[in-house]
């Protein structure tokens, strides 16, 4: 790749962002359509959010993805926001048009491709959620214009039902839906008839990687089972899933999907799937052996 002084700059905003696949999955895809782009990842505390928003546009940064704190909290500082982003409240990728900060989230759409690509349609289903904050929210505003029913699982009840009284009031939403505490009882009775089953929870993640958000045995063949982490690539819900022989898939490619769509938002480009899943896997492979 060969920097020069017109190379367009894309990068991500978060704190850690050390971990992020992003730059090696985005760069690729750049490469692979002989952009004159670049991709880095800039760590950001809470406190220094504001002024790293006013250097995006005083660098002419071209676009950014925004991940873990500041989805929510970069809000205040642009000057517009797409209509999936004003509704859901949250913010995964900026566009800079001439010092105009325009916010979108790719996060739902992400989701419904990522469920498509892998032969699960949504629409008519029942779709149990675990979770409730800013990663639930992106993609169950999405979901409930598909699915038949959404149930929202969440340890705070109260966060759930705010979530899901959120979506009651979408005007797109057609499906029903209902909040509950997760715990073992509700898991039950809720997974046992459900069809898409999503973890937004951090369980699963480091240092909690043994963790399951709820127990192996509600899981089945005929449920399809979502995680939204990509790291690790198999967590242990998916593992278990896997055999039951449940259709599952992983937060990999969730991240390249949601991707893809920020890319074509910077460049008007159709993304290469291929290429950056190929990156991504590679990249995720290099670490494990490091």
């Amino acid at each position: 790749m060969k920097i020069s002084g017109k190379t367009k700059v894309c990068g991500l905003i978060g704190d850690p962002v050390e971990h992020s696949l992003s730059p090696c999955i985005q760069n690729a895809a750049f490469r692979h359509c002989g952009l004159d782009f670049v991709y880095v990842a800039f760590r950001v505390k809470k406190e220094e959010l504001e002024e790293a928003i006013c250097g995006v546009r005083s660098l002419g940064i071209h676009g950014l993805n925004v991940t873990t704190p500041h989805k929510i909290n970069v809000i205040p500082y642009l000057d517009g926001l797409d209509d999936t982003a004003k509704k859901t409240g949250s913010v995964n990728t900026i566009m800079n048009k001439n010092k105009k900060l325009i916010g979108y989230t790719t996060d739902g759409l992400g989701a419904i491709q990522a469920l498509r690509y892998r032969g699960v349609d949504p629409s008519e289903k029942k779709i149990v959620i675990l979770g409730a904050g800013g990663a639930s929210r992106s993609v169950s505003l999405v979901l409930a214009m598909h699915a038949a029913e959404i149930v929202i699982l969440n340890r705070t009840v109260t966060k759930a039902e705010k979530l899901a009284e959120e979506l009651r009031l979408y005007h797109e939403t057609n499906a029903s839906v209902k909040a509950k505490e997760l715990n073992k009882q509700n898991a039950r009775q809720e997974i046992k008839d459900a069809d898409i089953l999503i973890n937004a929870t951090s369980l699963g993640m480091p240092p909690q990687e043994n963790v399951m958000p709820v127990d192996s045995s509600l899981l089945r063949s005929d449920l399809v089972v979502f995680e939204l982490v990509y790291e690790p690539c198999e967590t242990k819900l998916l593992l278990e899933a896997r055999k039951k022989g449940a259709v599952t898939i992983d937060g990999l490619t969730m991240l390249v999907f949601q991707g893809a769509v920020s890319f074509e938002i910077w460049t008007g480009k159709k993304a290469s799937l291929e290429v950056m899943m190929k990156a991504a896997v590679d990249e995720l492979a290099s670490k494990i052996k490091g």
